[in-house]
């Protein structure tokens, strides 16, 4: 008899298009081992999505519609005060599980990072990187971990991209001293892109990414110190969504709103200088390259305010501020520094996961 193929959905968050892009080797994965697969996702991250696998079904799920401050020192404050909405959204994504399980007769739902996306007649799995939340109170870290314990429990798994061993790319956050009671597996470095020997012609590559305003405010503090230079140069948006082109005068400067995963593959192992966000999403790309970057955390986010500390002080990449943020200044730090690539280990732990669950 045929084997019948089990029906999964995969459920990115849609802070930024981080979660949405490391999803897409998930999906690969799923369906080179003869899964169906269908993507819960709205707006920008359904935009991204679509474009990798144009032959999926996407069903729209509305998003957390989080509002981030442009102000560090609000920022947590605000965050805090939208906790409310959070919750009723959750509760949202679980009576709407329950509807989508039924019309497509899911047997697996694979949620990365939105916390209501379970239930108990289907395998449900999370993935996420951030066991343990920094965001620099001991009592409110205390509190955080516990409220994102309580909805991963509610899981039958927990997928970690990075690795078991030692501090691996993510640190304390992959690495906490206590860890949830379900069943929790890491799963590797995820990345839709693939390392390849490639000629270094492009000068400086810029990666814009994470959610208004500061991806706005950080690209209106680039552009201006782009904009009078005479070298090749690269400028990648992050917005899947855009149509309209970014109109300027310098002839050495290419302008992407987005680039599917093998033409950005293609312009970062070509990029001499790299400047990105600290976002984990992006920091699993750049290690999978094995690329040097000047890391640029978004101010008032405390994960990559971490990650940029941490894996510059593992010296695998160089890290900045964004206020006075001078960019000679970035590609000379990069080019003097003597970072070393990091080194991904087990490259089948994804694919052990998954077969786990045929």
């Amino acid at each position: 008899m045929k084997q019948v193929k089990k029906r999964v959905l995969v459920a990115p968050l849609d802070w930024g298009l981080g979660h949405a892009t490391r999803c897409i080797p998930v999906i690969k994965m799923l369906l080179q081992n003869n899964f169906e697969v269908f993507i819960a996702a709205q707006n920008a991250c359904a935009q991204l999505l679509k474009k990798e696998f144009p032959f999926l079904k996407i069903v729209p799920l509305p998003g957390y519609n989080i509002s981030y401050s442009d102000n560090k020192k609000t920022f947590l404050i605000k965050m805090l005060s939208q906790f409310p909405s959070i919750k009723k959204t959750i509760k949202k994504e679980n009576k709407w599980l329950e509807r989508v399980r039924k019309e497509y007769k899911l047997d697996i739902v694979i949620s990365d990072n939105r916390f209501g996306l379970y239930h108990p007649k289907i395998h449900s799995i999370f993935i996420t990187h951030q066991l343990h939340i920094k965001v620099g109170n001991f009592f409110i870290e205390w509190l955080a971990q516990k409220i994102n314990y309580y909805f991963i429990n509610k899981y039958n798994e927990c997928w970690i991209p990075d690795e078991a061993g030692l501090e691996g790319l993510a640190g304390e956050l992959s690495h906490p001293k206590k860890m949830p009671f379900t069943s929790v597996k890491y799963i590797g470095i995820l990345s839709r892109l693939k390392k390849a020997t490639h000629k270094k012609n492009i000068d400086l590559l810029v990666m814009l990414s994470g959610p208004e305003p500061q991806r706005s405010i950080f690209e209106n503090i680039l552009l201006p110190q782009m904009m009078p230079l005479k070298i090749s140069m690269v400028l990648v948006r992050g917005l899947p969504a855009e149509d309209n082109k970014l109109a300027h005068e310098n002839n050495y400067l290419n302008i992407y709103n987005h680039l599917p995963a093998e033409e950005l593959n293609e312009i970062m192992l070509s990029a001499k200088t790299i400047v990105a966000r600290s976002g984990y999403s992006t920091i699993m790309d750049l290690a999978t390259l094995q690329q040097n970057a000047m890391l640029v955390a978004t101010p008032g986010q405390t994960e990559q305010e971490y990650l940029a500390a941490f894996l510059s002080n593992k010296n695998y990449f160089i890290s900045a501020n964004q206020q006075g943020f001078n960019l000679i200044q970035a590609m000379n730090d990069v080019a003097k520094a003597s970072m070393e690539p990091f080194k991904k280990t087990d490259q089948l732990l994804l694919q052990k996961a998954i077969l786990t669950l045929q």
